[in-house]
């Protein structure tokens, strides 16, 4: 089976760089180099085909949420600790990554904040736990992948 591009017309720009928008603009000082096109065309066929599967902007602004609040491995440390179901305090998180408990304070109310985990007091102590399974899923899928 051919390419998807492979019949498709391309159009070429023709305008200046103060006509292009910035995406488009050869201002850059590296536009010479090779891994920038050095004519500016595109395919309307293929980029409307892949625009048409893209996710609504509400769904990929939630994504991106996510993985900033998990762009921090002290975070990912401690989502992996209650993927098993486990129930941990304040003060247990604040030993597994070795850090003052105002620090796993933080990170844990960052995550709940996110409704990536849920909390529970029980007279003067905090417990925290997944409020959804599938974000350890996800993440154990990625280091499986890492890993091979």
């Amino acid at each position: 089976m051919g390419s998807i591009n492979s019949h498709v017309p391309k159009f070429v720009i023709k305008a200046s760089s103060k006509t292009l928008p910035k995406n488009l603009s050869n201002s850059s000082p590296k536009a010479g180099a090779r891994d920038v096109c050095q004519v500016q065309c595109f395919n309307p066929a293929l980029v409307n085909q892949v625009s048409a599967t893209m996710p609504e902007e509400e769904l990929l602004a939630s994504v991106q949420v996510l993985f900033n609040a998990l762009a921090d491995r002290s975070r990912l440390k401690i989502l992996l600790a209650l993927g098993d179901g486990q129930e941990l305090c304040v003060c247990d998180v604040a030993s597994l990554l070795d850090v003052k408990v105002s620090a796993a304070s933080h990170h844990l109310r960052k995550l709940r904040d996110l409704k990536i985990l849920k909390h529970r007091s029980d007279g003067k102590l905090a417990y925290y736990s997944l409020a959804d399974q599938r974000i350890v899923n996800v993440l154990s899928h990625a280091l499986q992948q890492l890993s091979e």
